[in-house]
């Protein structure tokens, strides 16, 4: 009997522990990110979560647009969910989807789920928060239907001629969420903190203002995610962020100011990467404001900037002064020969004594370094005013809410304005134009403008329209200000030299392109 049943336990230890053995074979890193913020909004919706340098860290890790862009490369447009894309005509786009791509709770991406991203449930319905369809409007401003041929093909239709419908396909605002587990969750504010896609990673919790953990969703379409899991941790402090990378608390530390790279890469065990993105610091203006009303005070604030200082100072000439609002990524869109106003002290008091200032306070709002070197950038600009004679008192603020509320006299305030494609529809119009956050929220208008933004979107003659938006960088720039370009951002990491990870050209945490196994 001894015998007999040692022999029966060999037996079954030899088919089940082969068994044991594989379940516990991932042996897939996990890493820590410790970020300034994880969500402005407290939810993980992309029309709501805007923020180019916030929810862009972990957007497409969890949601993906039916084009993808190449993060490891120059985010140029390449096949994504969508295989292949064509156009019928100027208003339409079809899309050839790829088949078998799984979402987050096992079902088929299909053609169903792509038209409910973009149907009256998510995006334009009345039953929505009231802030959300503007913002969808913003993304798609013309956008008339969805068109269902079969399971893996869609036709987006829009209304009016657009020749940027494929760059909008590859943008944020255009994620695509599983429609059963929409459905199945109820209404929006249900959904907002549990987004189901079709991204390498998947939500497993989400703390607002401390913490976010995604993990591997390894039926991804691409492969296999090199990564079991990824835990950011929001760390207001950028000395706080430094330090727990220090104390190998953190395995990664994003927006390090350009100062302390050299302090960090002491360390032999850290390495700092990044670069320029597609993304400029700028500051707005309310023109309803009693002083900044007159355009020609709002120039003279431009004309007594140097930006050029500000890069070598705060930035060590790691970023650059660019040429207005646009980038190379344009193409042959970029107006050449533009710049931002020039640093200009004498012409700037000329201004200012054309447009009868008489020294009438203006309020600057910031926030506690929620951009790198926030604090530093106003305190200079505020000095640069000072010197021109104007009376500009900063305000350093807690949240975007204080920012942007109406009480009181608004004025000056902090901003970023991203390329989101390679057209600047996606920058000026998206954030200036008639749909844009600046005129939303009731800061500045400008009727030529808002005719031009139109123009913009609909025509289909580049040359005609190259010319429409050189004449938006005159308006919004010098007659009628409705900001001033600081620089071009750019974003640094601290990390583990040893992990395998490669910086994008742009706010994004890539965790399947950007980590080489």
């Amino acid at each position: 009997m001894k015998i007999t049943r040692r022999a029966t336990l060999v037996a079954a230890a030899s088919t089940t522990l082969p068994r044991f053995a594989i379940a516990q074979t991932d042996q897939r890193p996990s890493v820590t990110v410790a970020v300034q913020k994880i969500s402005n909004t407290g939810v993980l919706e992309p029309l709501r979560e805007q923020s180019s340098n916030v929810s862009e860290r972990w957007m497409q890790s969890i949601l993906e647009t039916p084009i993808a862009r190449n993060q490891q490369r120059a985010l140029e447009r390449v096949p994504g969910l969508a295989t292949s894309w064509k156009r019928l005509s100027d208003t339409t786009v079809e899309l050839a989807l790829r088949p078998g791509v799984k979402l987050h709770n096992g079902d088929e991406m299909t053609a169903e789920d792509i038209a409910f991203s973009f149907g009256p449930e998510h995006m334009f319905g009345p039953s929505l928060p009231a802030d959300l369809p503007p913002v969808a409007k913003r993304h798609w401003p013309a956008l008339a239907r969805v068109e269902i041929v079969d399971r893996h093909t869609v036709r987006f239709v829009n209304a009016t001629p657009d020749v940027t419908m494929e760059g909008r396909l590859s943008a944020g605002g255009s994620e695509i969420v599983s429609r059963r587990a929409w459905t199945e969750n109820g209404d929006w504010a249900a959904n907002s903190k549990k987004p189901v896609g079709t991204g390498p990673y998947k939500l497993r919790e989400f703390k607002p203002d401390s913490s976010l953990i995604l993990d591997a969703h390894d039926d991804y379409w691409g492969g296999r995610p090199p990564l079991k899991s990824v835990r950011f941790l929001e760390v207001p402090e950028a000395s706080s962020r430094i330090a727990g990378l220090q104390s190998g608390e953190y395995d990664f530390a994003c927006d390090i100011p350009p100062d302390q790279i050299k302090e960090i890469e002491k360390n032999p065990r850290h390495v700092v990467q990044g670069g320029l993105v597609l993304n400029h610091r700028i500051v707005a203006f309310d023109k309803h404001h009693p002083v900044l009303a007159a355009p020609l005070v709002r120039l003279a604030m431009a004309h007594a900037i140097d930006g050029q200082a500000i890069v070598d100072a705060l930035w060590a000439g790691r970023t650059r002064v660019p040429p207005g609002l646009q980038w190379e990524f344009y193409g042959d869109m970029l107006v050449k020969n533009w710049t931002v106003p020039p640093f200009d002290p004498d012409h700037a008091k000329a201004l200012l004594k054309q447009a009868n200032y008489k020294g009438d306070e203006i309020v600057y709002r910031a926030r506690n370094n929620y951009y790198t070197a926030e604090v530093a950038t106003a305190q200079i600009l505020v000095e640069f005013w000072k010197q021109i004679g104007l009376n500009v008192r900063l305000e350093v603020l807690e949240n975007w809410g204080q920012v942007l509320d109406k009480k009181g006299p608004r004025g000056v305030r902090d901003w970023s304005n991203s390329a989101v494609f390679d057209d600047p529809v996606s920058s000026i119009v998206n954030q200036h134009g008639p749909n844009g956050a600046q005129q939303t929220n009731g800061e500045w208008t400008n009727a030529e403008m808002n005719q031009l933004s139109v123009a913009l979107e609909t025509g289909t003659d580049r040359a005609r329209r190259r010319e429409a938006f050189a004449r938006m960088l005159q308006i919004c720039e010098r007659d009628d200000p409705a900001y001033i370009v600081l620089h071009q951002n750019a974003v640094f990491t601290g990390m583990r030299k040893d992990l395998p990870w490669r910086a994008p050209p742009s706010f994004f945490m890539d965790f399947f392109g950007g980590w080489k196994t």
